[in-house]
């Protein structure tokens, strides 16, 4: 790396919000600008484990970051998707109520839905259910038209490309290790060498607790990993989903439940669970980190929460090394499913924020400090989302960094 160059901006993470960001202030401002990733490729976390969901904006409380931006990124999305010539399809989705105890939810979920603006809902009967899927169970139901399916990591690529077309420098292989001041500039020591920039962005995901305070800013909560594991539908029973299906959510937690979707890309997922993982980037069961267990161990917050909601820890984990456990619950939407018609696919680790009273962080959370801005907090749907988050970000960085418009 040319250590030599004196950044305009730096934005430490190349996940699918980091370099939406990179690409909205190449757009909007003069000015260098680079992104730092420590993998090897982009999108090489959260963004490129995900199941490729263009969400609507049905669940997310009406005000909310991530409702607002959800809900203007999605269509935001599907532009892009149509401009770019980007593997997508508004195939909309099932919300299915199997319990009549689920039912409030249900109606909770539609009167969201009108207020955050999504036309066309169509509350469903049972017979009314098949004629969008044959073969689920439910007692009711919820259609949603604007939710789609995409490729999150070609949507990265692509948003790589255009910051790159524009001069702004993608690193790659470069894990931030350091931050210390040089005057008025900030120094970023990296794997390949020190990076000096003006302002930063820290969009690191994962370690997006880490990096603040690295630079200097409390950020006031804790990232804990929760892993996602997924089955996949075997090609000779995809036709029991003709596209999204998903149960009512427990309105408790951030988490959407178990749920079938059919890939862009092809092929049908079954999932995702959520069991807290023993290290921040561990994708298998088997991943352990001493120091991440040691860092939430001695978190308060994380005892509160887990004081709280044990019951649904065991349960998740119980899930996690049951298949059985996993179809049982899989077959509450399709009963017609059957152990031999799903095998172990992938997984990903959602990075959610607790504060210190064992609060999961609901909503997106970002900090403006001097010359700097923090996402703290970007889970799902951030994907969907983050043309816009990238763009109000953007607003941000003219507001702390003194960019110039182009």
């Amino acid at each position: 790396m040319n250590t030599s160059s004196i950044f305009d901006v730096a934005i430490i993470g190349g996940g699918i919000v980091g370099l939406a960001t990179a690409m909205a202030i190449t757009k909007r401002f003069r000015g260098s600008i680079i992104v730092l990733e420590a993998e090897e490729e982009v999108a090489a976390h959260q963004t490129g484990h995900n199941s490729g969901v263009i969400h609507s904006g049905l669940y997310y409380k009406p005000g909310s970051l991530k409702a607002i931006n959800c809900v203007t990124g999605r269509e935001a999305m599907y532009r892009f998707a149509e401009e770019h010539n980007i593997t997508h399809e508004r195939c909309g989705k099932l919300v299915v109520a199997t319990d009549p105890t689920e039912i409030p939810s249900l109606n909770m979920l539609e009167e969201r839905g009108h207020a955050n603006g999504l036309e066309g809902l169509r509350r469903l009967k049972p017979e009314e259910i098949h004629e969008y899927e044959p073969h689920v169970n439910g007692i009711d139901g919820l259609y949603v038209p604007q939710t789609g399916i995409i490729d999150y990591t070609q949507v990265s690529k692509v948003y790589a490309s255009i910051v790159q077309e524009r001069g702004g420098v993608i690193q790659t292989g470069a894990r931030v290790t350091a931050f210390r001041m040089d005057g008025s500039q900030f120094v970023l020591e990296t794997s390949r060498g020190a990076v000096h920039c003006h302002s930063l962005i820290n969009c690191a995901g994962l370690q997006s607790d880490r990096v603040a305070h690295m630079c200097g800013v409390k950020p006031g909560l804790q990232i804990l990993p929760f892993r996602g594991e997924y089955y996949e539908v075997v090609p000779e029973k995809e036709f029991l989903v003709k596209n999204l299906i998903y149960p009512v959510p427990d309105v408790r937690f951030p988490f959407l439940g178990v749920h079938f979707t059919r890939m862009a890309k092809g092929g049908v997922e079954a999932g995702p669970n959520a069991v807290l993982a023993f290290k921040r980037e561990g994708y298998k069961k088997s991943d352990l980190s001493l120091g991440d267990l040691a860092q939430f161990a001695t978190y308060g917050g994380f005892w509160r929460m887990a004081l709280k909601y044990w019951k649904m820890s065991i349960s998740e984990t119980y899930r996690s090394f049951s298949k059985a456990a996993f179809v049982k619950a899989l077959q509450r939407l399709v009963p017609e499913l059957r152990m031999e018609d799903v095998h172990p696919a992938g997984s990903g680790v959602r990075a959610q924020a607790l504060t210190p009273d064992g609060k999961l962080v609901d909503d997106f959370r970002i900090v403006e400090s001097n010359h700097q801005v923090h996402v703290l907090n970007a889970p799902s749907p951030a994907a969907t989302a983050s043309i816009s988050i990238g763009e109000s970000i953007a607003e941000m960085a003219k507001k702390n960094f003194g960019l110039s418009e182009k």
